[in-house]
């Protein structure tokens, strides 16, 4: 199963900040999508960084005025990068191990969407479920 699976099932709505906008801007977007990393694009909409709920609060706590920096300034710059292919396996061991829990899939240099743990946890839960029901019809019919 690969990553192109959950793409075809998150809303299209890729939700974009540029560098140059402030962290209130962001955390008004975070807040109003009820998402925790934005994809910072620039004027050819091309990917930039990611900005995550923990580059804000790494970012605050030694920075009084948080709030007036801009985007450019917090995000993550040498962001890890998905493609559709790449194996959901794969996907949950690479953000696992290096400890963040949004991945930008691309194409190119176009960014198709963002993908959480979340996202990786529940289609893996799913295709259990799927796997035990299937177990579980089979041994009620071999049971009669």
């Amino acid at each position: 199963m690969n990553v192109s699976r959950i793409l075809a099932a998150k809303p299209k709505n890729l939700v974009t900040i540029s560098p140059g906008q402030t962290i209130r801007d962001a955390l008004s977007l975070l807040a109003q999508f009820d998402i925790g990393a934005l994809v910072v694009t620039n004027e050819a909409d091309e990917l930039v960084g990611i900005l995550s709920e923990r580059d804000i609060v790494r970012r605050a706590v030694v920075e009084d005025d948080i709030m007036l920096l801009y985007v450019g300034d917090v995000m993550t710059k040498n962001v890890v990068v998905g493609v559709p292919q790449d194996e959901l396996i794969n996907v949950a061991h690479t953000m696992t191990e290096r400890r963040f829990r949004h991945l930008p899939i691309v194409e190119g240099k176009h960014v198709l969407g963002i993908v959480s743990i979340g996202d990786v946890l529940k289609i893996q839960r799913d295709a259990y479920r799927g796997q035990i029901d299937t177990l579980e019809t089979q041994i009620m019919a071999d049971n009669h």
